[in-house]
């Protein structure tokens, strides 16, 4: 990894990028894509947490806290920007982890799966033995021990499709997405509009100190981060 200098004004936009390209033998080519996308819409942020998206993390505290089996679905971008963030949060919140991959090969799979066990936690997903009714993409493939039998599924940098399928198939779902117009953000119970590595953090020091919140509408946040980014556009 080629380590950007420290005291580059985007040094930890620059970092996300080594990271993502230090892991890229288990990182799919279209997820580079995906990070670039998110990054615009973190410029619109301001790239920092703004209130709406600390509401929806607390909202998502609340959910953790009081999930039987909670489950948190991690991706390759996911993997290699913030495998140790996950782990926290894993066990703080006592959630599992499951590799789940909408490009999935048993490489990857298992390469994923290496890397967080790098950092203290067994993922699930090697053994995939049940399915999500509704999808034909490798994404429908789960366990039934963490996916299949969540209540509560942590799914940042989602595909909509499987967001859409998770929610149909009567669980809460969490995001977090920094586009607060995509399908995943609209469909998904709880959107965190914000930078993964920024926001996991919080998520994990809310859960440990018990401070969520019972009131939420996701609608109205995403509105609110709008206005927030509409805000910042035209100031």
């Amino acid at each position: 990894m080629v380590l950007p200098p420290k005291d580059h004004p985007r040094y930890k936009s620059l970092l996300a990028r080594e990271k993502l390209v230090d892991a890229s033998e288990f990182v799919a080519k279209q997820g580079l894509i995906a990070h670039g996308r998110g990054e615009a819409f973190d410029y619109l942020l301001g790239e920092q947490t703004c209130l709406p998206a600390l509401s929806a993390i607390k909202a998502a505290s609340s959910a953790l806290i009081e999930a039987k089996n909670p489950v948190i679905s991690v991706n390759g971008n996911v993997v290699a920007l913030a495998a140790r963030e996950v782990a926290r949060l894993s066990e703080i919140s006592g959630a599992k982890v499951e590799v789940n991959l909408f490009h999935r090969t048993p490489e990857r799979v298992a390469g994923l799966t290496k890397m967080m066990k790098k950092v203290g936690i067994d993922a699930l997903g090697v053994n995939a033995d049940d399915k999500i009714p509704g999808l034909s993409s490798e994404r429908a493939k789960c366990c039934s021990d963490g996916i299949g039998s969540a209540d509560v599924v942590l799914v940042p940098l989602e595909d909509g499709d499987r967001c859409e399928a998770l929610v149909k198939m009567g669980k809460k779902v969490i995001t977090i997405d920094l586009n607060p117009l995509s399908r995943t953000a609209q469909t998904a119970h709880i959107t965190i509009v914000d930078e993964l590595t920024r926001c996991l953090p919080l998520l994990s020091d809310f859960v440990k100190e018990k401070n969520g919140l019972d009131s939420f509408n996701n609608k109205q946040c995403l509105t609110d981060v709008l206005n927030y980014m509409a805000e910042r556009i035209s100031s």
